[in-house]
This record gives structure tokens, C-alpha cells and sequence, in this order.
């Protein structure tokens, strides 16, 4: 969970803070009782969409979107080495760090919940904050507003950070899941705003499902990267099985340096910091046969679809659902297990054209 400190105007950096630098997760709460982490009976309901809506068997984008592109033969970049030294945190004073990852994600309040909705959800309109002239009034062709119900005002855990209405503080992701128009509807500082009755958020965006449109390049959508955020999170459904996970997962690390391709903003520029969109990959030979069922389809799809950095925040925070069905005890010895040092930076911006993606 990150709190995001923006600024309106272009280019400006971006600040992440992520659990008072602690990490993106705390990997020391209590986790509630389960059987395991991603199946079996649920936890005791809680406020707001306690069981997220199965899309496990519904196409989020196109097979050949960036999200779903298999990078397994995916050229390295020639900086790679020098990337991952950065993300790894070795400097002179502790030349020999190694840095972990962490499951940025879990029961309540932690990770980003989605409600699903019908095309019948009445809409509000969002009144935005910082990015409006970036942002989406509502779908193409289709009335101002989003598909936002009523429960997210006065019930925890409808939008990230678990606050009722979203709350003051944090990142406050909302994703809304149109299943019938098969649209995605996204905001960020998100805020029901009591005294003036209405939905205020920093930015806004929405995606139509079905096809590979990509934000105009110099644009924001709710990620700092311009990216869909529901499309690359884990979700305890694909991880449950019984097949593979077929797409990439969106991560963060401290600083970025501009943008490249899928992303289409930028939120820094540390020279020394990989850009917004750039994608990593898990090492072919890092031996993942350890893990319980559920976690090996979670790390061969870092090998096979790789990881697509989105949002500054701690370095190596892979990003997932709030859902009461995860287990931190499980999660976080897992994730802490690999190290940044087990990936490759990908060629950045690639771009496998003949796929048919549209730049």
C-alpha cells in the first residue's frame, strides 16, 4: 500500500511512500484464519466485496496486449545488469545487498480490491482533482460518470486502503469491473467527499477490455505509468488454478526515469532508475519446485510474462488483490524467498510489433 504525494503539473516527480518505508506490506500482521493461501473456506465476511468476482475466464485485453505477451524470448536489455544493481540497493557502503520481494498484497486492508458491476449500476460523476485534463469524464460514447454503487461510501474495503468512502490518505485505488460492456473503470485519491456529496479523485481512466487502446503518450490514467492497474494485479482465483496465469504483474521500485513503451507517463528521472514500462523477467533457472501449487503458477508467470513496473514505491512490491482468502503467513516467506538479483531487465520499450499490438 503506497501513499502517493502528486503534483499537478506535468512532469513533476511523483513521491511514494510505502508503509512509512517499511515495505509495501507488513509482513508481521496477524494474518486471519485459513486453510491455505488461496483456496478453501473463506474468512469470516467483512465489509464491502469480501469474494471478488471470478473474470479468471473472461479475456482482459487481448491475447497479444502488453499485459498477456509472453516474454520468454524477449531480448535482455544491454543494462540490464546495472538495473538490477540499482534495484538491488548495492552501493559502496553494502556492496553485497540483495534485494527481496514482497507480496504487496493480502487480506484486508491490504493490496487493491474490484467490485464488478452491470451496465444497469447508476453512474456518478467524478470530480477530479489534480490530472483532469488527463483523466476520463466516462466511457466513450456513453454518459459522464462511473459505475461507482452506493456501498463504497459508508463500507470498508471498497477501495484500497479498506477507509469507507477511501478515506484521506494512501494511493485509494477504486477499480470497477463493467462485466456486460466488458469496460474498466479506474481512479486514484479517490474520496467520497461528505459536505459537497460527491466522488472527487486525483485521476481517472477507463479502458474498454476488448481492445489495445493505450493512453495518449504524456498521459496518466490511475497509475503513475498511464497502465491499467486490474489487469496486473494477482488475483487468488488464476493463482488457485487449475491453469497457468497468463499475464504480467505490475511492480514498483523506489524511482523511475521517464517512460518507454506500453507505459505513457512519466514520474521521474533518476538517471540511474529503470523507466516506467520497462519489464523484468524471472530467470529461467531459478528453481521454483518448492512452492506449494498455488505459488508456482504465481512465479512461473514472472518467467513467462514478467513483471511491468508501473508506480513508484518500495523496490521489488509486486502488486495483488485485497482478498481475505490470502494467507500473509504463506505469502510473505514465499516472496521473500527471491531477490531482485534472480531477474533480467528485458530490452526496454520492446515492442513486438508483428503481434499486432497497436503503439
Amino acid at each position: 500500500m503506497e501513499i502517493r504525494v502528486d503534483s499537478p503539473w506535468p512532469g513533476a516527480i511523483l513521491l511514494t511512500l510505502s508503509c512509512l518505508a517499511l515495505g509495501c506490506g507488513d509482513p508481521t500482521a496477524a494474518p486471519e484464519l485459513r486453510h491455505n493461501p488461496v483456496g478453501g473456506a473463506p474468512a469470516a465476511p467483512t465489509a464491502g466485496p469480501e469474494l471478488l468476482e471470478d473474470f479468471t475466464g473472461s479475456q482482459v485485453f487481448p491475447a497479444s496486449n502488453w499485459w498477456n505477451l509472453e516474454v520468454t524470448s524477449a531480448p535482455v536489455d544491454s543494462d540490464s545488469e546495472a538495473y538490477i544493481v540499482w534495484i538491488s540497493g548495492v552501493t559502496p557502503q553494502n556492496p553485497n545487498a540483495r534485494r527481496r520481494l514482497h507480496p504487496d498484497f493480502g487480506p484486508p486492508p491490504y493490496g487493491i480490491p474490484y467490485i464488478g458491476v452491470g451496465d444497469d449500476e447508476p453512474l456518478s460523476q467524478v470530480h477530479w482533482t489534480l490530472y483532469g485534463s488527463q483523466s476520463d469524464d466516462g466511457a466513450p460514447g456513453a454518459p459522464d460518470g462511473y459505475p461507482i454503487p452506493d456501498e463504497a461510501i459508508t463500507l470498508a474495503n471498497w477501495v484500497e486502503g479498506g477507509e469507507p468512502g477511501g478515506g484521506c490518505c494512501g494511493d485509494r485505488h477504486l477499480i470497477l469491473v463493467d462485466r456486460d460492456r466488458w469496460l474498466l473503470f479506474e481512479t486514484w485519491a479517490t474520496e467520497w467527499n461528505d459536505a459537497l456529496g460527491r466522488w472527487e479523485a486525483g485521476s481517472g481512466a477507463v479502458f474498454d477490455l476488448s481492445t489495445n487502446d493505450r493512453r495518449p503518450d504524456g498521459w496518466t490514467s490511475a497509475d503513475a505509468a498511464g497502465l491499467a492497474i486490474f489487469p496486473g494485479l494477482i488475483k487468488v482465483d488464476e493463482a488457485d488454478g487449475p491453469g497457468p496465469i497468463t499475464h504480467a504483474f505490475r511492480f514498483t521500485t523506489r524511482d523511475t526515469n521517464g517512460y518507454v513503451w506500453p507505459a505513457s507517463h512519466e514520474a521521474g528521472d533518476n538517471p540511474l532508475a529503470p523507466p516506467m514500462g520497462a519489464r523484468l523477467r524471472l530467470k529461467s533457472d531459478v528453481n521454483i519446485s518448492g512452492f506449494t501449487p498455488e505459488l508456482q503458477r504465481v512465479f512461473q508467470a514472472m518467467k513467462t510474462y514478467g513483471l511491468i513496473l508501473a508506480d513508484n514505491g518500495s523496490d521489488m512490491c509486486i502488486q495483488g488483490t485485497m482478498d481475505p482468502r490470502w494467507d500473509n503467513d504463506v505469502l510473505n516467506p514465499a516472496f521473500h524467498s527471491l531477490y531482485a538479483d534472480q531477474f533480467e531487465m528485458l530490452e526496454l520499450g520492446w515492442n513486438p510489433t508483428t503481434s499486432g499490438i497497436e503503439e
